[in-house]
């Protein structure tokens, strides 16, 4: 049962991960401006949660007392801590896609590989193996290479300095997101329950209903609410096209959100972040073919650089499981 719901979990992450910036990069582009408002619907979708939920209690074993179906209040508590961060990361991220090409913000997000693996190293004693160590060096090299070579992959309209902020704003989200992914790992650990999926599901529950509360209160500070009927107005598609685009980005988001958590349940916060950076290559030629952007040999040889990472990652820890088990094998006979 548990590699089915990974499996799903990896299914729901791609279908957020692919349409999520595609869906917000076509608000910036057509009219929309709001930055904590398009924060805002990433996590707002979440009562969708209350539907599973009522689902697997009515469904739950009545012959396992002795694991509770509802989450503890120390995991609540640490809920609430990561969503206020993951509130501030919707909105750095948005910040930055407002001014970046899909394809540049996504491989610029990837790079909380390297975060997550230096927090997973201090915070829950990750060990660094040679190719963690070469993974973390040349997908830094990739964002090196495509912060020098800006000029050709700036978007009509922004300027050089907006260009920079969006660049640094984004990559400060994917150090962010890395904190959120270990520190979701370190909140299962120090539970002191057992850990279920519909434990894992009011887990997201309790921090998407803080980050929107950190979302709506950006919103509001920022009268961003208030100026939808206006930017609906001005959109380039309609207002009924505007209202599509919002509902879509809650949707699809919340999608994603879910599958993240599901990941880091059945396996681990690193291999969330390696799972969702391995659909980069397909967010890339969603983003190159449906708002025409420019894809050079610079932004190429960073996507390169950045599933050479990868894929290093990938090999390493499967070198490190292969050792694992052979030496647990010798050491039974």
């Amino acid at each position: 049962m548990k590699w089915g719901l990974l499996i799903l979990s990896c299914i729901l992450n791609f279908s957020g991960m692919t349409g999520g910036p595609i869906l917000l990069r076509l608000y910036f582009l057509h009219g929309g401006n709001g930055k904590w408002l398009s924060s805002w619907l990433q996590m707002a979708g979440f009562p969708i949660l209350i539907i599973p939920l009522v689902i697997l209690y009515c469904q739950r074993h009545p012959s396992l007392p002795n694991i509770s179906f509802f989450a503890s209040r120390k995991l609540l508590f640490y809920a609430a801590f990561i969503g206020v961060a993951q509130g501030v990361d919707n909105f750095l991220y948005c910040y930055g896609l407002s001014f970046l090409p899909v394809s540049t913000s996504s491989l610029l997000v990837a790079t909380q590989l390297i975060f997550t693996s230096l927090l997973s190293f201090i915070w829950v004693k990750q060990k660094f193996t040679a190719y963690t160590v070469n993974a973390v060096i040349v997908m830094t090299m990739g964002s090196i290479l495509l912060g020098i070579r800006r000029a050709g992959d700036r978007p009509p309209g922004v300027t050089a300095s907006q260009y920079l902020q969006g660049f640094f704003i984004t990559i400060a989200a994917a150090a962010l997101l890395g904190f959120i992914l270990v520190g979701t790992q370190v909140a299962y650990a120090k539970a002191n329950q057992a850990m279920t999926y519909p434990i894992v599901l009011q887990f997201q529950l309790c921090l998407a209903f803080f980050a929107t509360v950190t979302c709506t209160i950006g919103s509001l500070i920022n009268k961003e609410f208030s100026a939808i009927q206006s930017e609906a107005s001005e959109f380039d598609f309609g207002e009924k096209a505007y209202y599509l685009v919002l509902v879509s980005n809650m949707i699809v988001w919340q999608l994603m959100f879910i599958g993240r958590v599901g990941i880091i349940f059945c396996a681990s916060s690193l291999f969330a972040s390696v799972t969702s950076a391995t659909f980069l290559p397909i967010t890339q030629t969603a983003a190159v073919i449906t708002f025409h952007e420019n894809f050079p040999a610079e932004k190429g040889m960073a996507l390169a650089l950045t599933l050479w990472g990868f894929t290093s990652y990938i090999y390493g820890s499967y070198m490190k499981e292969r050792g694992i088990k052979s030496l647990t094998q010798l050491t039974s006979k």
